[in-house]
């Protein structure tokens, strides 16, 4: 598994993994749908992007399927910044079809840092909230556990180049 620290702060958490892929190989993990759909969710959720406009300001509408079968909610990102290869920003929340805020959650703030190192890549991970509590919700829901269990999917498909 990639991730090397994880920290929580009163209404956020961020999450630090090295890779042994240069920045540019690392940083298609978020902008080819493709290779998102296959780290992006727990295991067993895939992800399905039924849009992916990588620009700003453009938006991502994607689902998961349990394996039951059975489709989430949509989930939707706007994204805020785009400085490829090295950051990106993004609004991160359940949605509708069309990428519009729905149900009850607040939207979060996400942002993504690739930076190079010795023999490879680092890429943090912060995720900010409204609020403490909107961040214990979350993480109550899931979020951090589901998005480490994604994070160990990573490494085949950066292992493919």
């Amino acid at each position: 598994m990639p991730v090397t620290d994880t920290r929580r702060e009163a209404d956020a958490f961020t999450v630090v993994a090295e890779f042994p892929a240069p920045v540019e190989r690392v940083w298609e993990l978020w902008s080819d749908p493709r290779k998102l759909e296959r780290w992006w969710g727990p295991p067993g959720y895939p992800a399905t992007f039924v849009r992916h406009d990588f620009t700003v300001p453009g938006r991502s509408i994607y689902y998961m399927t349990s394996p039951e079968g059975e489709r989430t909610d949509y989930a939707a990102w706007r994204f805020l910044e785009i400085d490829a290869p090295h950051r990106l920003e993004i609004d991160n929340g359940f949605s509708d079809a069309e990428g519009e805020p729905a149900g009850e959650l607040a939207w979060n703030r996400f942002s993504v840092r690739v930076e190079p190192l010795d023999g490879g890549s680092r890429m943090t991970m912060r995720a900010g909230f409204d609020s403490a509590e909107h961040l214990e919700q979350m993480v109550g829901l899931g979020m951090l556990e589901g998005f480490l269990a994604a994070l160990a999917q990573t490494d085949p498909i950066l292992a493919e180049g």
